[in-house]
Formats: structure tokens, C-alpha cells, sequence
């Protein structure tokens, strides 16, 4: 016995204590696809750091890039997304626009625009270590190139006017990011698809809008179908994750979603907040 307590019946834990570092993925906002055939959107510019150093009782703030607005008449090359920022973090750049008509090239970026179809103009350049260039088209015929993604280059149109697919995003804890918007073609079938990671399809016909990047992945947004407007960019987002051995935050604002599954506590932002552990 131990005072009036038996040893064997003791039941000593461990304290939970809060993360000394976590995984940070940000990604910045996807660019809008090109009007009239246009070339797709470049995604947001994505940057991970896997051991982001946490100060516990001290916050990290939290703004997410907003996604560019749909190449139009007005306004034919995409817009571009901008950046998601955290406390003491590099901040990627958003996705550069894809190209339109009469403003043929993409536009430089996190990742690239694409280049409008029929078109010699140069592809957006994407930022290394954070995205991709865009695809380019050519001299009649040739589909329109797809707009950048963190993975890979976006894919170029070619001489059977197909567009240009999309580039690929990154994955991370199971779920891809930053994917690039696809080029536009002569029709909605022979359009390029939207790069894994929320980039939406280009569109070919009359009238066909481009589709919007995902909201909350960064994806370039699809470009535009003849005389039609293209697909906005998805809104950026930021993701911290880390083992579940440690404590749960202190307090957040700007209600982040959380879960705790497979072994791994994550807070995704959605929208502008705060963390502290």
C-alpha cells in the first residue's frame, strides 16, 4: 500500500502538450480562364512547410487568397488569384491568368496562364518551388494550352484543336491542391480537363463558360468557349496538420473545420482566422 492507495490501482498519463512545430500548406488563389477560346487558368501558387515552429500562446493569423475573376469582354484574360498569407511564412504568389482574345498570352503567376487558342503568344511563367508554366497553342490549328498546376506544366494544344489539359496539383494528408484550368478547344468533347486539384475544364462551343476552379483548392479556372467568358479561379486555403499525440489549439477564430482521423489532428481555413496553441 502507498499511503491508503494500493500501487497496482494507480493511473499515472502523461500530459498532452501542445505541438512545438506542424504542417503548413498554403495556397494562394487560382486565376481566372481566358474569354473566346481562351486558355485556362494557372492555380494558385502552393508552398509547404513541414515543420512550421509554433509558439505556444501566440497566434498565427491566417488570410486566404482570393480566386480571379472569369476572362469576359471586357476583360478577356483571366484575372488573377491572390495571396494566402500566415504569420511568419513565405506567402505564395496567385495563379496567372489565361490568355483571351485580343490578350493572347497567359500571364505569369504562381503558376502560368495558358495561351488562348490559335495562338503564338507566350505562356504564364509559374514561380519555382511554388507552381508551373502554363501550355502554349501555335500557329492555326491548335487548341488552346492549360494553365499551370503545383505538380506539373499545363498541357499544350495541338494541331487536332484539343486543348491543353490542366497541370496537376500536389497532394497532401490525402487530398490534392492547385491544380490548373484547362485550354479551351473547337468543342466542349476536344476541351482540355481541369488538373486534379480543383482546376476546371475548358469549353469549346458557342457559349460555353469555362468551369470555375474548386473553391478552396487554388484550381485556375477552365478557359472559355467561342465568344464565351471563361471559369473563375478557386479561392486559396490553408491547412495545418500534425500528429494526435499533441494537444488540440488553445482557440481559433474564423471557424476553421477540424478533424481527427487516421492518427492526425488538421484545422482547414477556409476563410481568414486565427490559431493559437
Amino acid at each position: 500500500m502507498i499511503g491508503n492507495i494500493a500501487a497496482g490501482a494507480m493511473d499515472v498519463k502523461k500530459a498532452i502538450v501542445a505541438p512545438s512545430t506542424v504542417n503548413l500548406v498554403l495556397v494562394a488563389g487560382g486565376a481566372g480562364g481566358g474569354y473566346n477560346n481562351g486558355g485556362g487558368g494557372g492555380a494558385g501558387g502552393l508552398l509547404y512547410t513541414a515543420s512550421k515552429s509554433i509558439t505556444v500562446g501566440s497566434p498565427l493569423t491566417i488570410t486566404v487568397g482570393a480566386g480571379g475573376t472569369a476572362g469576359n469582354s471586357g476583360s478577356d484574360r483571366g484575372g488573377a488569384g491572390t495571396s494566402t498569407t500566415c504569420t511568419s511564412s513565405t506567402s505564395p504568389t496567385g495563379g496567372g491568368g489565361g490568355g483571351g482574345n485580343p490578350t493572347t498570352a497567359g500571364a505569369n503567376g504562381g503558376s502560368g496562364g495558358g495561351v488562348r487558342l490559335n495562338s503564338t503568344s507566350s505562356a504564364g511563367t509559374g514561380i519555382s518551388g511554388q507552381g508551373n508554366n502554363g501550355g502554349v497553342s501555335g500557329s492555326a490549328p491548335r487548341g488552346g494550352g492549360g494553365g499551370g498546376g503545383a505538380g506539373a506544366v499545363g498541357g499544350n494544344g495541338d494541331a487536332s484543336y484539343n486543348g491543353g489539359a490542366g497541370g496537376v496539383g500536389l497532394q497532401y494528408d490525402g487530398v490534392y491542391y492547385a491544380g490548373g484550368g484547362g485550354g479551351s478547344g473547337t468543342t466542349d468533347a476536344n476541351s482540355g480537363a481541369g488538373g486534379n486539384g480543383g482546376g476546371g475544364a475548358g469549353k469549346g462551343n458557342v457559349s460555353s463558360v469555362g468551369v470555375s476552379g474548386t473553391a478552396n483548392t487554388g484550381g485556375g479556372g477552365g478557359g472559355g468557349g467561342d465568344s464565351a467568358n471563361g471559369g473563375a479561379g478557386g479561392k486559396g486555403v490553408a491547412v495545418i496538420y500534425y500528429a494526435d499525440t499533441f494537444a488540440s489549439a488553445a482557440s481559433t477564430t474564423g471557424s476553421p473545420t477540424f478533424t481527427n482521423t487516421g492518427g492526425i489532428k488538421k484545422y482547414v481555413f477556409t476563410g481568414d482566422g486565427s490559431i493559437t496553441f
